[in-house]
């Protein structure tokens, strides 16, 4: 692979991803934005607070400042809007003041401090502080900022400022106990813009990801072999359908072929550490699979218009298919071998390899309802081979949703049984082998025709063994026999 579209690859993944998650952010601020409306406000629910004492206070909002003077700020960050109503229609007080006027209002007054509100189960923290002055109304004080007092319903505005900061509520005559309801809401002038900001961010972050990601694509696709066509002759590293194939054997006919042979001397323990071994394979694969899809959409559009799928996104979208088996195939979706993949979107000699005949023309129409609905029957049969969870299950009161999370993989069942065998016995039983091909073969049969690479419909069929039934019997594919010493004995 040339560095150069390698590059753009994964800069253009970056930023796309960055593009994505600023965009989607931009558009929860502004769905916020819209939903406080102009003098709108998101509120709590009303939370009712009693104290044995004569006020009740907030922790300090903000940090705590012991000298100097914050300047205040000269735009609307947020706005606080706090309610208190009495109980029994009793006369309340609520106010914002500096918390160190307010620490010597209160100084040596018994008051408690409300520290936690929980909500389920509902539960109010507070903090009692022990003193024996009784305060003066705290309406007569002149150092709050804004302050509200008066029988029912009090309510304040704040706009937040910088500094060290209190929220009071007490009894109007600052007698003892307190009971009172109290509800909040804040309001912030800076979503719009910043919703404005994300979004106009995001999406040019997003499409210059794209860009790259799309020329990475092509470019890397440009630059390897191309892959087999159904109309010609010469194969693609060997994978295409050989002399001495038959024509008329089961699945035969499916132009998507996926090879493994299994090495007679797989390490018994090997298995136990390819997780870690695979990390390099798996954080290139990302980037990989980014492109893949994207790839897979602009190829979409073009088979739409023009009945072809680009030939460059073809080869980059096979070379990827090739590249995720053989690291499949060395780990945890087959063990079939100890050599460590290549990493290269070309066809090797590797003990693993898979080919897809390039299509002379596509369907103009079947590209719109093939990857999502005709699909489906497969999808089913996907999900129980590799564990995943498709469908569609009931959610309760909201009726029918869509189903998530993961299950029991055949495939993985029968990669514990092989793996535990081969660890005890040294040997990979040739019948689980055979059958966790077939298994992969009919995955990846799916995955092509989903993502647009062929119009012909995947057969219900379960071809099992390492040499696919469209494959001859090339060098690279062929089963190697079992060493005379340990002739074949069912396993």
């Amino acid at each position: 692979m040339k560095p150069g579209p390698l590059i753009m690859l994964l800069i253009g993944t970056v930023l796309a991803l960055i593009g994505i998650g600023l965009t989607a952010t931009g558009i929860v601020a502004g769905v916020a934005a819209a939903a406080q409306g102009e003098n709108g406000y998101f509120s709590t629910r009303t939370v009712p607070l009693i104290a044995n004492s004569y006020a009740l206070t907030s922790p300090t909002l903000g940090p705590v400042t012991t000298t100097g003077t914050t300047p205040p700020l000269n735009f609307d960050v947020a706005r606080i809007r706090l309610e208190a109503t009495g109980a029994n229609n009793a006369e309340v007080f609520i106010g914002i003041a500096p918390r160190e006027d307010v620490d010597a209002y209160l100084e040596n007054v018994a008051h408690t401090e409300v520290r936690g509100i929980e909500s389920t189960p509902f539960r109010v923290r507070y903090g009692d502080i022990a003193g024996s002055n009784r305060p003066a109304p705290p309406a007569a004080q002149d150092f709050w900022t804004v302050s509200a007092a008066g029988p029912g319903s009090q309510d304040i505005t704040w706009p937040v400022q910088p500094g060290s900061w209190a929220v009071v509520v007490m009894n109007a005559d600052g007698s003892s106990p307190v009971a009172v309801e109290v509800s909040a809401g804040v309001r912030s002038g800076l979503l719009a813009p910043a919703a404005v900001a994300l979004l106009l961010t995001g999406i040019l972050s997003l499409v210059i990801g794209l860009i790259l990601v799309i020329l990475g694509v092509i470019g890397l696709g440009r630059n390897g072999p191309a892959p087999s066509s159904r109309s010609g002759s010469t194969p693609a590293g060997g994978a295409a359908r050989q002399p001495g194939a038959d024509p008329d054997a089961p699945g035969a006919d499916y132009p998507a072929r996926l090879n493994g042979r299994l090495d007679p001397g797989v390490s018994r323990a090997l298995w136990l550490v390819k997780w870690i071994l695979v990390i390099p394979h798996v954080i290139v694969l990302f980037f990989l699979w980014f492109g893949f899809w994207i790839g897979t959409i602009v190829a979409g559009f073009a088979i739409l218009f023009t009945g072809r799928y680009p030939r460059s996104i073809f080869n980059y979208s096979v070379g990827v298919l090739r590249w995720n088996w053989r690291v499949g195939f060395y780990s945890y979706s087959a063990l079939g071998t100890d050599r460590y993949p290549p990493f290269t979107l070309a066809a090797t000699d590797y003990p693993a390899d898979l080919e897809v005949d390039y299509p002379d023309r596509l369907s103009h129409g079947l590209v719109l309802v093939k990857w999502w609905l005709l699909v489906i029957p497969h999808l089913f049969i996907v999900a129980i081979i590799t564990g995943g969870s498709w469908g569609w299950t009931t959610t309760g009161n909201s009726g029918w949703g869509p189903a998530a999370g993961t299950g029991i993989s055949l495939l993985g069942i029968l990669i514990v049984i092989a793996a535990v065998i081969l660890l005890f016995s040294g040997r990979y039983r040739h019948g689980i082998f055979d059958l966790v091909i077939g298994l992969n073969r009919w995955v990846y049969r799916v995955i092509a025709y989903a993502a647009l690479m062929r119009d012909e419909y995947p057969p219900f069929r379960l071809d099992q063994g390492p040499v696919d039934p469209g494959t001859g019997v090339p060098a690279s594919v062929t089963t190697v026999a079992p060493a005379p010493a340990a002739p074949h004995d069912g396993r």
